[in-house]
This record gives structure tokens, sequence and C-alpha cells, in this order.
């Protein structure tokens, strides 16, 4: 009877094994951002105060918001590694635009934006049409859209002087919610809506699953692919407005290495480096852990150097976790 008993019990526990290897849930992410909150709240109670947790939704934002953009690139099966660029370049363009073209916020804002789709653009045709490696591609653009930045800004800062600007990027609230996170969650709906909803979505999860499969449905994966890489351009450019409209200036040289904790979030959020595999609430999650452990560790008065060490190696935990 007890041997009955054991071997039922053992293939009850092989069968969650298995259901829970072959289940879609991240479920390490959930694990790691209940550790996180628990014990950084141990380690620091100011941790889990309300305003605390506001600061770090606001700064986490611009993280959030061109993760959703990246995201959908990865799970075509490329990447996107401008994004930092590109956001810096973005914010210029806007305050350039408003300084010596039109004092107009909304046509500001709107190069901005339109300067990070065009980088994309140009991100999605190199790639798409003349099949270079998107690493390649985007390890280029790194450089050119921060080079660019820096040679029409003259290495100084540009100032923005619009306070309507100021307040529709980064100051204004809505039911007390700052502006920057109102923002961050209309990316989250808009990306939401593309990726489990509608035909283009269906098309994203299948160019990055079996390109060749993709291909041979009737699918236009070169279309699918520069569309991702627009609009993780245009996030970024949308990132870029609200940087500059943070510090009433944009530096050129601003948020250089943020294309990491974006990165880290995605693939944190159980997105597949190999295409084909995620989801936007992984991505979110994500993206509050790279926040949470930021603030966390600078809580705790951790050196910057041993942050970018843990964070790396959160990375490399999650992508073994996510290899099946």
């Amino acid at each position: 009877m007890s041997e009955k008993l054991a071997t039922t019990t053992e293939g009850i526990s092989l069968g969650f094994k298995q259901r829970l290897a072959a289940s879609d849930q991240p479920w390490f992410l959930y694990g790691a951002f209940v550790l996180l909150i628990v014990g950084f709240t141990i380690a620091n109670p100011i941790f889990l105060s309300s305003g605390n947790l506001l600061n770090i939704l606001n700064q986490t934002a611009l993280v959030t918001i061109m993760a959703c953009g990246v995201g959908l690139v990865i799970i075509t099966g490329e990447i996107d590694l401008s994004v930092g660029s590109v956001l810096a370049l973005s914010g210029v363009s806007a305050a350039l635009f408003m300084q010596d073209v039109t004092e107009n916020w909304f046509l500001g804002a709107l190069a901005g934006i339109v300067v990070g789709a065009l980088v994309g653009l140009v991100n999605g045709v190199l790639t798409a049409r003349f099949l270079i490696p998107s690493f390649l591609v985007t390890l280029g653009t790194l450089s050119v859209a921060r080079g660019i930045a820096l040679i029409v800004t003259g290495t100084s800062p540009v100032l923005v002087t619009d306070p309507t600007f100021w307040a529709v990027f980064a100051e204004a609230s809505v039911v007390g919610i700052p502006i920057p996170i109102v923002w961050t969650i209309v990316v989250i709906a808009i990306t939401w809506l593309l990726l489990h909803f509608g035909i283009i979505g269906r098309r994203i999860y299948a160019t990055g699953g079996n390109l060749s499969a993709a291909k041979f449905s009737g699918i236009n994966t070169r279309a699918v692919k520069i569309f991702v890489f627009v609009f993780s351009g245009a996030l970024a450019g949308l990132a870029g407005v609200i940087i500059a409209a943070r510090g009433h200036a944009i530096r050129p040289d601003v948020a250089s290495g943020i294309e990491l904790d974006v990165l880290a979030a995605v693939i944190l959020g159980g997105t597949s480096l190999f295409g084909g595999k995620g989801k936007i609430y992984g991505i979110i999650l994500g993206s509050l852990i790279i926040g949470i452990l930021n603030n966390g560790l600078v809580l705790m008065g951790i050196d910057p150097s041993i942050q970018l060490t843990i964070k790396g190696a959160l990375v490399i935990i999650a992508v073994a976790f996510g290899r099946r």
C-alpha cells in the first residue's frame, strides 16, 4: 500500500513538474519579483512606501516604453540595440525643432517621434530587404544616431523652454498619476492590442516562430520586420521626448547604456531571443524588476559596478530558465 502511495505521489509530482516546465507562464519572473520586493522591504522599510513605489514606476517609464518596442522586434527573431541612441537623437531633434523651426510643442514632439521612426525604418529595411543581421545593423545605427546627436548639438545641451511641452510629457498628472506613467500605460495598451489581438500580432509570432513556414503561408515577413523596427524606433522617439521634457533640456549623451536595461527587461520577461515567444505582461514585469532592482540597490547604498554585475547575472539566469 505504501509503495503504491509513493508511486502515485511520485507520478503527481512528475506530472506537476512537466506541466510547470511546459507552461508559458514566467514562473521564475514571478518568484524573482516577489523575492525582490520582500528582500528590499526587509532591508529598508522605506522601499514599500507609496511615494517610493510611485517613484519606481516613474523611473521605469522610459525602459518600459522602449521595452514594448524592442520586445516585438525580438519576438520576430531580430534585435534592436540602437534604442538608447535613438532616444537621444529624437530628444535632440524635438528640442532643436522647437528652437529653430517652430515653437509649437506638438510639432516638436511629433518631429522627435518621426525621427525615431525613421531610424527604425532604416534598421528594418537594412535587416529585412538587404538581409544584414539586425545585430550588426542596430549596432551600427547605435553609433550613427549618437554621433549625429553630438554633431548637430556641438556636444552641448539643447534647452526646452515650452511649459506646455514640460507638462504634457513630464510634469502634469492625471488623477494623481504622473504623466510619464500615463504615457507608459497608453503604450502598453497599444502594444497589447497589436500583439495579442488582430492579424498583425499573429504575423509577428509566425515570423519569429518559423520564418520559412510564415513565408509559405503567404505572410510578408519583410513587411512585418520593417513594421516592428519602425514601431520600436517610434517608441524610442517618444521616450526621447519625455526625457527632454523632464530635464527642460536634452544632452546628446543622455541615457547612455539604457539599451542594456531595455534588453534585460525584455529577456527577463520571458521573451525568447530565438523568436516566436513573448508576452506583454512578461515585458512589463521584466521592466518592473529592473526598476525595483535599480531603486532597491540604490537605497541599500550598493556600488554601481556591483549593480551592473547583479543585473547581468539576472539576465543570464533568465535566459537559462527561458530555454526549453
